[in-house]
Protein backbone atom coordinates (compact mmCIF):
# COMPACT_ATOMS: atom_id res chain seq x y z
CA UNK A 1 0.00 0.00 0.00
CA UNK A 2 1.17 3.42 -1.10
CA UNK A 3 1.07 6.36 1.65
CA UNK A 4 0.15 9.43 -0.63
CA UNK A 5 0.41 13.19 0.40
CA UNK A 6 -0.94 15.84 -1.14
CA UNK A 7 -1.00 19.64 -0.29
CA UNK A 8 -4.56 19.05 -1.43
CA UNK A 9 -3.98 21.34 -4.58
CA UNK A 10 -4.36 18.50 -6.95
CA UNK A 11 -7.22 16.48 -7.67
CA UNK A 12 -7.78 12.59 -7.16
CA UNK A 13 -7.14 11.54 -10.77
CA UNK A 14 -4.19 14.43 -10.99
CA UNK A 15 -2.35 12.41 -8.40
CA UNK A 16 -3.63 8.63 -10.10
CA UNK A 17 -2.05 10.09 -13.37
CA UNK A 18 0.96 11.13 -11.45
CA UNK A 19 1.46 7.66 -9.69
CA UNK A 20 0.84 5.96 -12.62
CA UNK A 21 3.44 7.76 -14.73
CA UNK A 22 5.87 7.48 -11.51
CA UNK A 23 5.59 3.47 -11.88
CA UNK A 24 6.00 3.26 -15.49
CA UNK A 25 9.27 5.76 -15.14
CA UNK A 26 10.53 3.01 -12.29
CA UNK A 27 8.76 -0.70 -13.08
CA UNK A 28 11.20 -2.65 -10.57
CA UNK A 29 10.83 -0.34 -7.77
CA UNK A 30 8.28 -0.57 -5.41
CA UNK A 31 7.02 2.58 -3.59
CA UNK A 32 6.11 3.09 0.36
CA UNK A 33 5.46 6.87 -0.20
CA UNK A 34 4.76 9.46 -2.32
CA UNK A 35 4.35 12.93 -1.60
CA UNK A 36 3.02 15.59 -4.23
CA UNK A 37 3.41 19.40 -4.00
CA UNK A 38 2.97 22.20 -6.50
CA UNK A 39 6.03 24.89 -6.85
CA UNK A 40 4.32 27.46 -9.14
CA UNK A 41 3.34 25.77 -12.23
CA UNK A 42 5.10 22.46 -11.77
CA UNK A 43 4.03 19.62 -9.60
CA UNK A 44 7.16 18.65 -7.58
CA UNK A 45 6.65 14.72 -6.23
CA UNK A 46 8.85 13.19 -3.61
CA UNK A 47 9.05 9.22 -3.43
CA UNK A 48 10.45 6.66 -1.44
CA UNK A 49 11.09 3.08 -2.71
CA UNK A 50 10.68 -0.48 -0.28
CA UNK A 51 13.87 -1.38 0.75
CA UNK A 52 15.54 -4.48 -0.91
CA UNK A 53 17.46 -7.16 0.59
CA UNK A 54 20.75 -7.78 -0.86
CA UNK A 55 23.72 -10.05 -0.03
CA UNK A 56 26.93 -8.61 -0.39
CA UNK A 57 29.55 -9.79 -2.53
CA UNK A 58 33.40 -9.49 -1.55
CA UNK A 59 36.38 -10.45 -3.38
CA UNK A 60 38.48 -12.64 -0.76
CA UNK A 61 41.68 -14.74 -1.50
CA UNK A 62 40.73 -14.81 -5.61
CA UNK A 63 37.39 -15.54 -5.06
CA UNK A 64 33.88 -13.44 -5.23
CA UNK A 65 31.99 -15.20 -2.11
CA UNK A 66 29.18 -13.96 -0.03
CA UNK A 67 30.32 -15.82 3.56
CA UNK A 68 33.13 -17.70 4.18
CA UNK A 69 31.22 -20.96 5.58
CA UNK A 70 32.50 -22.91 2.66
CA UNK A 71 35.79 -22.04 2.86
CA UNK A 72 37.88 -25.36 4.19
CA UNK A 73 40.37 -24.39 6.60
CA UNK A 74 43.01 -23.63 5.05
CA UNK A 75 41.08 -20.69 2.69
CA UNK A 76 39.86 -19.72 6.64
CA UNK A 77 43.78 -19.38 7.62
CA UNK A 78 44.59 -17.20 4.82
CA UNK A 79 41.77 -14.89 5.20
CA UNK A 80 42.87 -14.62 8.75
CA UNK A 81 46.32 -13.40 7.63
CA UNK A 82 45.78 -11.28 4.95
CA UNK A 83 46.46 -7.35 5.60
CA UNK A 84 42.94 -5.86 5.72
CA UNK A 85 43.22 -2.08 3.54
CA UNK A 86 41.37 0.28 4.73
Amino acid sequence: MIKIHTNGSLTKEEVDLYVEDLKKRHPDKRFTEISFSLDGDEVVADYKFESVEFERIRRITGYLVGTLDRFNDAKKAEVEDRVKHL
